[in-house]
């Protein structure tokens, strides 16, 4: 069964940046759309970017768009997160997590991390 581990979080400045990496263990990872997304305590899990399967096609939520890039390297068994220009209201635990497609909803996708924070400090 795959497994999703995230690292890569931490705490930054405002205006920093940080990479987040998604390493997959299994033997599926290429047939899987790979997403994003993050929560804050008390509130819904919410969407930040997703990718296809070939990493031909990617999607951001407006919040992150042209400051957050996606992407994935099948061979590493790795999906990305850069994020740049990060700004106090990212902070948030970030996961990844998989499906069949690429959806906004996180009720969508059946596989899941355990998450890593970021926390972005004014």
């Amino acid at each position: 069964q795959e497994q999703l581990l995230e690292s890569g979080g931490g705490l930054v400045q405002a205006g920093g940046s940080l990479r987040l990496t998604c390493a997959a263990s299994g033997r599926t990872f290429s047939s899987l759309a790979m997403g994003w997304f993050r929560q804050v305590s008390g509130k819904e899990r919410e969407f930040v970017a997703a990718i296809t399967r070939s990493g031909g096609s990617t999607a951001y939520a407006d919040s992150v768009k042209a400051r957050f890039t996606i992407s994935r390297d099948n061979a590493k068994n790795t999906v990305y997160l850069q994020m740049n220009s990060l700004k106090p209201e990212d902070t948030a635990v970030y996961y990844c997590a998989g499906a069949r497609s690429i959806y906004y909803t996180s009720m969508e996708y059946d596989l899941w991390g355990q998450g890593t924070q970021v926390s972005v400090s004014s």
